[in-house]
């Protein structure tokens, strides 16, 4: 793969995590009407690290080096499982839109904590990408909320929810410059699943009485959204700054609207549309690259040798 590449192969895993990330909303909707939050949540972490360990068993993948289990161990917890468990309890007491508005601080979290912690810049086009897109989720929020099914458990919920995917994804970006994709989205995926074995009696119980559906529902949602697109996020990740993925994040609800459109039926007004179409402008203005960013100076010759973890997590970002 030449560096030419990398950019593109960076920029179509991000779509495929969005994509995916988008149809879970809508497989989670199904699946809630028989799983409850932590059972679902335990449910599809086991269907998504069986998937994965085969993988890595065919791959050959290995165990992540001891340098990168802080960061698998940190989002495995706030990420794989807090997130999860969380969020699926905040859907159940708020409206969608609501749970998209409020979720949708997640990538606002990410940037100031990369800046922070990360050293992750903080470029014109992106604050004004972000901006952009957090103006669609709103309108989009706000157009799917013609009900207010909110409620203070439901906000604090879906608020603790984006929480804990910023930290999860500030705490991956090290990891992910000493181990590869599949490692530390498989392991992650497995800390996920321990963190919430507390579920496993529920899971039990409800499966025994849930529909076909709502099962087949969970296990699309381990395969694809988590399996396969959180080890695509991690592609990426290692490619860019969290800043910018995280920024990524805003087409989902456009794309929401768009499979809800098609495959429930559910036909968006003018300001769901609008502020779709916003979330996705954002992003656009958000992953562009100015043209004194397109070409970087040829960095200085360095003497073979082994290179410091602080270049190395450089160089990822």
């Amino acid at each position: 793969m030449t560096p030419r590449h990398t950019p593109l192969l960076a920029g179509a895993a991000a779509t495929v995590t969005v994509v995916l990330w988008a149809s879970a909303f809508v497989s989670i909707r199904s699946a809630g009407d028989a799983y409850s939050p932590g059972a679902l949540a335990l449910g599809r972490l086991v269907c998504g690290a069986v998937v994965l360990g085969v993988i890595c068993a065919v791959r050959r993948a290995g165990w992540p080096p001891r340098s990168a289990w802080r960061g698998i161990a940190v989002s495995g917890v706030l990420w794989f499982g807090f997130y999860m468990v969380v969020l699926n309890w905040g859907e159940q007491q708020v409206d969608a839109g609501t749970a998209a508005l409020v979720v949708n601080i997640g990538p606002i979290l990410i940037a100031l904590l990369g800046a922070r912690l990360l050293g992750d810049p903080m470029p014109p086009r992106l604050l004004a990408g972000m901006a952009v897109s957090f103006t669609g989720a709103v309108a989009v929020g706000l157009s799917m909320s013609g009900e207010g099914g909110a409620s203070v458990l439901g906000v604090v919920l879906c608020l603790l929810a984006a929480v804990g995917y910023a930290g999860g994804v500030v705490a991956q970006k090290p990891a992910l410059a000493r181990a590869s994709a599949l490692q530390v989205t498989t392991f992650g995926c497995l800390v996920g699943a321990v963190v919430c074995l507390p579920f496993a009696g529920q899971l039990a119980h409800e499966a025994a009485d849930a529909p076909l559906s709502a099962t087949l529902n969970m296990v699309y949602l381990g395969v694809f959204p988590t399996a396969l697109a959180f080890t695509t996020w991690a592609y990426a990740l290692a490619r860019t700054t969290a800043s910018r993925m995280g920024a990524t994040t805003y087409a989902v609800p456009a794309l929401v609207v768009l499979m809800s459109w098609l495959a429930l039926g559910e036909v968006p007004g003018a300001l769901t549309l609008a502020g779709g179409a916003l979330c996705l402008a954002g992003v656009a203005v958000s992953r562009s690259r100015s043209k004194a960013g397109a070409l970087p100076t040829a960095a200085p010759e360095r003497a073979p040798g082994p290179r410091p973890e602080r270049d190395l997590d450089r160089e990822a970002s």
